[in-house]
């Protein structure tokens, strides 16, 4: 049996978001993506975040995703915060009924301690995953994504990756309609 293939070590770093300036609240993780057929192979860098973990059903997902996306918009502001990226899904468990995930916006940097007593509705402070991924992009309806994760899991299967249990969308476009046929989101996994 052969070992799995690795990844080429050292990765490039993304590519600068913005040199100076405000923050670009459009920033993606990892730049641009190159062939949306293809898998990228990046290294994500730590940012400060953000973060509000939630529960959903497969029926409420998109749903309760915008909604914590809203809510940590509406924080950072409180908090005097400008937002430095997309915002972000960490997907941490899922069964048959539904899944468990950390909803994450990029901000400009770590809340001081005022900003963080300023922060409500179970919001905190934390940093975005980092290291080694594979990028794959949805570019179809949310209620479309199932077909994206098959993929995903074919790619690996026949590449014998094995990865983290976690897997990160970060949304590209925002979440108004679940069937915007012109929905990007960038799906990261990483691999052990």
């Amino acid at each position: 049996m052969q070992p799995p293939p690795t990844l080429p070590n050292p990765l490039p770093a993304p590519p600068a978001q913005q040199q100076t300036g405000a923050p670009n609240p459009n920033a993606t993780l990892a730049g641009k993506p190159g062939d949306p057929s293809d898998v990228d192979e990046v290294a994500l860098t730590a940012r400060p975040v953000l973060t509000l973990p939630g529960q959903s059903s497969w029926d409420q997902g998109f749903q309760r995703l915008a909604e914590s996306i809203n809510l940590l918009r509406a924080e950072a502001t409180k908090a005097g915060l400008k937002i430095a990226g997309r915002p972000l899904a960490l997907f941490v468990e899922t069964d048959d009924n539904g899944f468990k995930f950390e909803a994450m916006l990029p901000v400009d940097r770590a809340p001081d301690a005022a900003a963080s007593g300023a922060l409500a509705n179970g919001v905190r402070a934390g940093l975005s995953p980092s290291g080694r991924s594979l990028r794959f992009v949805h570019t179809a309806p949310y209620d479309d994504i199932d077909s994206t994760y098959e993929t995903i899991t074919a790619y690996l299967e026949a590449k014998n990756i094995v990865v983290k249990d976690a897997f990160l969308e970060e949304y590209v476009g925002e979440l108004k309609d679940p069937g915007d046929p012109n929905l990007e989101i960038n799906v990261y996994v990483q691999p052990k």
